[in-house]
C-alpha cells in the first residue's frame, strides 16, 4: 500500500509545527505535524477538550522549547511524542494521532488514514 505524502520534513520547523489541511470525505480536521530534529509526529488539529482546532490562527500552532504544542484557545499543553497533554483542562486527555512515517525526508501517512484508532 502506498503511504501519501503529507509534507517534506524540512517544511516543519526544528522544535515547532506545520499544519496540513488535507481533503478527506469524512470531514476529518487538517493534521498537524510537529518535529524535533529528524523526528515527528502528527495529530488531528482538534483539541480534546472542546473538539476545536489548536491554531491560533490558520495554519499556525504554537509550540515552546521543541517539547510541547498548546491548543490557543483553552492553553493546554500537549507533548510532542505522545499528544498527551500535560496542563490545562483536558489534562491527561490526549491529541487523536495520525500515523506517519519520515522516508527519504518526508512526513507520510497510509490512505485512508490519518486517525489512529
Amino acid at each position: 500500500m502506498d503511504k501519501v505524502l503529507l509534507c517534506r520534513l524540512d517544511a516543519v520547523p526544528d522544535g515547532g509545527a506545520h499544519v496540513i489541511d488535507i481533503a478527506r470525505p469524512d470531514g476529518a480536521p487538517a493534521v498537524v505535524v510537529v518535529r524535533r530534529g529528524g523526528d515527528a509526529w502528527a495529530y488531528l488539529d482538534r483539541c480534546p477538550h472542546f473538539s476545536i482546532c489548536l491554531e491560533y490562527e490558520p495554519g499556525n500552532v504554537l509550540t515552546y522549547d521543541g517539547e510541547v504544542l498548546m491548543c490557543a484557545h483553552h492553553s493546554a499543553l500537549f507533548r510532542f511524542e505522545d499528544g498527551h497533554c500535560i496542563d490545562g483542562p483536558c489534562q491527561g486527555a490526549a491529541l487523536t494521532p495520525v500515523a506517519i512515517q519520515v522516508v527519504d525526508g518526508e512526513v507520510r501517512c497510509a490512505p485512508g488514514m490519518p486517525a489512529v484508532p
